[in-house]
This record gives structure tokens, sequence and C-alpha cells, in this order.
């Protein structure tokens, strides 16, 4: 330690800074007393020595230590008072983790002296624990990280095809990637992944949450684990478990080898709650640096916190240093992790200010504002649990949104509700009644039947009822109501005709969401016919319910794979379903248009849309100019065959068939329909057909 020299440091840039004689350190607290960095050895299991940040600026603390070097491992002490009831919890004996830390040493464990208070005293929170946390905390590594060598080559929102998956979940079980490589970011990017990527037709993976996360000591006490990955705790790290040893390189290395193969990448991202939860969970950085500053407080009872997000804790976005530390994290992530956008988690509480949601509040305005976000992709999940939490449409533009009225909307249509027809071709047309009256376009939805968070597919069309008792609460989490229908047995079966209706629906489903106007987003696995035995909120199992099964001989594994090929290329192929305008009848600004049809035949008219057991509908869509293509997408979701009379239109002679989803995705027979001719439409179908100008 004798070559270390503490000396005031500079404000700038908040966290460490590598230069020729040293390291800056620089951290945020607006109410401590005193601050000190604590120095451990190589491998974060001794502390060394402490040395107090010996000056504060503007709130800023800071010190230059001259002699250290990137590879340093450390942790923070701060001093201050600890006054719950007046929303401050400093706790000097905690060892603290950097905010802006970029790389970790050491491995989390839980322990009662990772809380600032005494759990067993009957006073709860307001007794004070002065154990040392130190040897099972996370310490943070100094680090001098560099760019990503291949630049970004953004798809257009319009051409988006969105790939959601877990980067455990993903590779853990394909034995086309290596062993050493499964379940790690390098084994995303890996090129048996690559091949499958573009055998499907996306264009972007979106990552659920890649930055340093917890699991909550309930689930660990179970022997359960927080899979999903949202309970952060450290927003410039890249997750410790998916890494296999090169830290920061290792997902900069991922981004670019998926960047030359050609694909974009998104990462999920979680700036709305930490794992620090409510007032009696742990020390672990932002409550012990400035518990009133980082997090949202009750202003009638500063003790206690103010939980929109259902986690325990809101982070303070509305505190400019708090707004600025997201704006740095993001700003990282995309100019030396190299990603392309984001998906906020329960975006709402970023856009609500002390009177509510505000669609021009500080963070939006930055990000819209701000010369690096503003070239990338940035998708609100837009509701929260909070007052006023549901905010679908009422991002600004350039957002793109989650759409759950979608999701909803084409579950039930499949599933054989009634009425629905309104809605359907709504959804369909690309949700213009929720978004278009802001100005904003098509690709402000982002379309999606599964996510991570409910069933999947073959799910949905195998179980009614969910099927959580693996999570550890009786059966009593998740969503009770998924629009799922199990067509006559519920959960897995052997019966034909049972497996014949269920892959139809999938594809009918799949269908729907690569024929819709808008941004498709597909949960990895659907594509392959993954289940999760009817478990509708897996985010404690880190096992196979959540690993993707990649055994090319599983149940609808070859079809469905070679089915959202098909309509992946139809999609790319037919500029007009990715129309960056929304497509109005008789619209003569618009170089396409739509029509709809009635199985007469005829157009819809209002009569036809009111007809309350309706279930069947076709949409005409084509663009403008002189012999071009022109595509009939006709939906049946009745439980009963119906002729659907093709249109009479003076060009066309023919009708080439291009999607069926009661015929088989191998079969590569051309079939030519006259088009006066009336169709017969299985129950729950789908037919897509091209005109014969092409």
């Amino acid at each position: 330690m004798e070559q270390y020299r503490m000396e005031p440091g500079r404000v700038h840039p908040i966290g460490t800074t590598v230069d020729d004689t040293g390291v800056n350190f620089a951290i945020f607290s607006a109410h401590a007393e005193k601050i000190e960095l604590c120095i451990f050895d190589e491998q974060g299991d001794k502390e060394l020595k402490r040395f107090v940040l010996p000056e504060c600026e503007h709130n800023i603390w800071h010190g230059f230590l001259k002699g250290a070097k990137a590879g340093l491992v450390y942790g923070y002490r701060v001093y201050g008072p600890y006054r719950p009831e007046f929303g401050h919890r400093f706790n000097h004996h905690k060892l603290l983790l950097d905010p802006y830390a970029k790389a970790l040493k050491g491995n989390f464990s839980w322990s009662e002296r990772h809380f600032a208070y005494n759990i067993h005293d009957a006073k709860t929170d307001l007794s004070f624990d002065d154990r040392d946390n130190a040897d099972v905390m996370l310490k943070a590594v100094v680090m001098d990280a560099s760019a990503p060598l291949i630049p970004r080559k953004p798809f257009a929102w319009k051409n988006t095809v969105i790939y959601e998956g877990h980067v455990k979940g993903l590779t853990a079980l394909n034995p086309k990637v290596p062993e050493a490589l499964r379940g790690s970011f390098l084994g995303i990017s890996h090129p048996a992944m690559i091949a499958h990527y573009r055998a499907i037709g996306i264009t972007t993976i979106e990552l659920l949450p890649v930055q340093q996360f917890v699991s909550e000591q309930f689930l660990t006490d179970k022997k359960l684990s927080n899979y999903w990955g949202y309970n952060s705790l450290a927003f410039f790290v890249p997750h410790k478990d998916y890494l296999n040893q090169h830290q920061i390189r290792d997902f900069q290395r991922m981004v670019d080898e998926l960047h030359q193969a050609g694909f974009e990448v998104l990462i999920d991202v979680v700036y709305n709650h930490t794992c620090e939860g409510n007032r009696l969970g742990p020390t672990l950085s932002f409550r012990g640096i400035d518990n009133h500053s980082y997090y949202r407080l009750n202003p009638a009872e500063p003790r206690y916190y103010i939980n929109d997000t259902g986690c325990g804790n809101t982070i303070n976005i509305s505190h400019p240093r708090v707004l600025q530390m997201v704006m740095d994290s993001l700003r990282y992530w995309v100019q030396v992790m190299g990603v392309d956008g984001f998906r906020f988690d329960l975006a709402t509480i970023l856009g609500r200010e002390l009177h509510g949601f505000d669609k021009s509040n500080g963070f939006l305005d930055a990000v819209l504002q701000d010369p690096i976000l503003s070239s990338v992709k940035v998708i609100a999940e837009p509701w929260d649990i909070g007052p006023g939490g549901y905010q679908l449409g009422g991002f600004p533009s350039p957002w793109s949104e989650w759409n759950d009225r979608y999701r909803d909307t084409m579950r039930r249509y499949w599933r054989g509700d009634k009425g629905l027809l309104p809605e359907f071709a709504r959804r369909i047309h690309g949700s213009s009644d929720i978004f278009e009256h802001s100005g904003r376009q098509p690709f402000a939805s982002i379309n999606f039947l599964c996510s991570h968070d409910g069933n999947t597919l073959r799910d949905l069309v195998s179980f009614q009822e969910r099927h959580n008792e693996a999570n550890g609460e009786n059966n009593r989490d998740g969503h009770s109501d998924n629009f799922a229908h199990n067509h006559g047995i519920e959960g897995e079966t052997t019966d034909s005709a049972i497996l014949s209706v269920r892959l139809r629906q999938i594809k009918n489903m799949m269908a729907t969401l690569m024929l819709s106007q808008g941004v498709p987003m597909i949960l990895a696995g659907d594509e392959i016919g993954r289940t999760q035995k009817g478990n509708n909120n897996a985010y404690c199992q880190d096992n196979e319910i959540n690993w993707l099964n990649w055994d090319e001989d599983a149940l609808y594994a070859k079809e469905l794979k070679l089915f959202t090929a098909s309509l992946s290329e139809l999609r790319k192929r037919f500029s007009m379903l990715t129309h960056d305008r929304f497509i109005h009848k008789d619209d003569k600004k618009s170089a396409v248009d739509i029509i709809w049809y009635h199985p007469s035949g005829f157009e819809m008219q209002k009569d036809h849309w009111h007809s309350h057991h309706a279930a069947t509908l076709g949409y005409l869509i084509h663009e403008k100019a002189p012999d071009s293509p022109s595509l009939l997408c006709l939906f049946h979701a009745g439980s009963e065959p119906i002729e659907f009379q093709l249109p009479e239109i003076d060009t066309i002679q023919h009708w080439q068939v291009m999607i069926d989803t009661t015929a088989s995705a191998e079969s590569k027979e051309v079939q030519n329909i006259p088009a006066e001719r009336k169709i017969t439409m299985a129950p729950f179908s789908t037919i897509v057909l091209l005109n014969n100008c092409l």
C-alpha cells in the first residue's frame, strides 16, 4: 500500500477513471458526512487499507489515488446519520458497491450482516447493526474499458423482427454450442446460434436483464433463484454468471460477433427499482450511500418507500444525480458495450413526476435530446402498479411500446371468443387507434403474443390453468387468466386430433403476428414449440422449465421452425407488410391500400363488423402501382368449416397459396387457385394468397 497516495481528485466523471499516474474516484452523496475508499487484495478477500476521500464538491466526493491501476479491487464505506424516520440509513460497517462499478470481484452470499439493522431486534429497521459484511459482499474492480470493434448497423424499425430470449436459457441445452460457452454471453453469438437466427429470419436479439443482479433471499432459501434478472444491483456491470473470464470483453465480443453477422442487440434494463427492497431489505449500495436521494420515499413518513414497482422500492429518477446515473449507464451500454437499444422494464415509472405520468418529463426529454441515445431503439413496457400506471400509447415519439392489447386480442380471437372482429382488425392494422393520434407510426407498436412473463405459445394451446407449483407459492402466483384454451385435455397428450389443432393454433397466432403492421416480437423457443409445462410465472426456475430444448425431433420443432422461416421470408419479400405509415383505405397519400372482406367476397359493412358471432375476416393489402403484388389474408377462428368466396378483382385470374396453417410447412407444392373460387377454410385456420402478377 505504500505506493498509493490519496490526493484531491476531480468531480467528473463520476465513477473511476484511469490515467498514467493513478485512478480518480468520484461518488455522489448529498447527505454523507465522510466516505472511505476500501482497497482489497486481488481476490477481493482481504481488506488492505482505507483512504478517506478528501474533497466534496456539488455533493460529489472525490479523490485521486496516485499509483493505482486498472484491476484494483475496491468498495466504499459511507458515514452519516442512521435515522430511518428521516430517510437516512447510513451504516459505515457495511461495505457498499460503487453505483458506477464496471466489473466485479468475489461472490455474493446472503447474510444477516448485509442488513443495516439488527434483524432480531424488536424495533426492526430502527435498530443498528455494527457487524462487517465485507467477506460476503461483491467488490468493484477498476476497469479501463475500450469500445467494441464492429460498428452498429441498425435496422429500420419497419424491417425489425425481435427475438426475446434469456442469455442462459437460449444455449444451456444446445448440443451445437460448446459446453464451456453454454449459458454465457459468448454462447449467444456462437455460429450455431447465428445459424438459427438466420434460419428463422429475425433481425434483432432482445436479451432479458444482463446488468448485474442478485437473487432475493427468500428464493435462495427455497433453493430457487431470480432467473429472469429483474433485481438489479449494478447498472454498468455485465452479469457475472454469464461471463466466461474476460469481464467487459466477453459482452463486447458477443455484440461484435452478432453485429458482424448482421444482427442487432437490445437489452432489457431495470431502472425502476433495485435489489435492496423495502425498508427491511439489505444495505448493499444505494441505500447506504444516500437513501434519501436514490429512492422515492413517502413524504409523510420517509422511513417508508414508495412502491410503484411492486418490488419494495422505486428509484428516484427525478433527482438530477440519479437521472445522471441512469443516462450515464445507458450511454455506456451503447458507446462502450455496443448495444443497439433498450427495452425499459416498468417504464411508466421513468416518466412519472410528483403529479403523475408526464410524457414530457425529465427522463423522456433527456433521452429524446441525447446525441447518443436518440439514435438507438427505445422500447417501453408502458405500465406499472402505481397511480395512473397504465400508459399504453402515452409515450412520445420515437418510443415504441409493448402492446398488451395486441397480445390479449389475438389470444382471445384465436381462442374463439366472440365479438372481436373490430378489435382484431385494429390490432392487425398496427393499432392506429392507440398510436396514430399523436403522429406516431406503426413501429410504435411492439406486437407480441408471448413474452418471458407468461405462457409460451405451445402452453397457450395446451393449458387453460396455470401450473406454477414448482415456484413454491402454492400455485397462487402468476396471472390467473391467460386467454388460453387446451382444446380438450389439460397438458400433454398423445391424442392426434388435439395435437393437430394445437399445432394449427400455434401457426395461426404466429402467422397473425407476422402479418400485422407494427414490429413483431417472437418469444425465443416459440418457433420450436417450447413448453414451460404450464408455468406462467417461471421467473425463479433456472432449469429445463426455462431452458430451450434444442432436440430437433421434439414435438412441433421442425414444423414450426420451417413455418416461422416462411413467414419471415414473406414479411421481408413484401414491403407492404412493413409499411412505414398507417394504411387507410383510399388514402391518396399512401402507396399502399387495404380492403377488409367478408366471407361472402364483398367488402365488410357496418353490420358485418358488429355481428357478434362472426369469427372470419379477410383483408387485401396491395401496392397501388400497376402490376404490383396483392396479398389476400384470410383468418377463421370458428370451430366449424366455412366457405370464403374470393373477392372479384378484375386484374386477378389466379391466386397462389403462400401460407396455409392446415398444410405442412415442409411441402414444396405450389398451389394455384382460380380467382372466382370459394375456399373452404378448416376450423381455426389461416390462408395467405398472392396474386399472379409476379
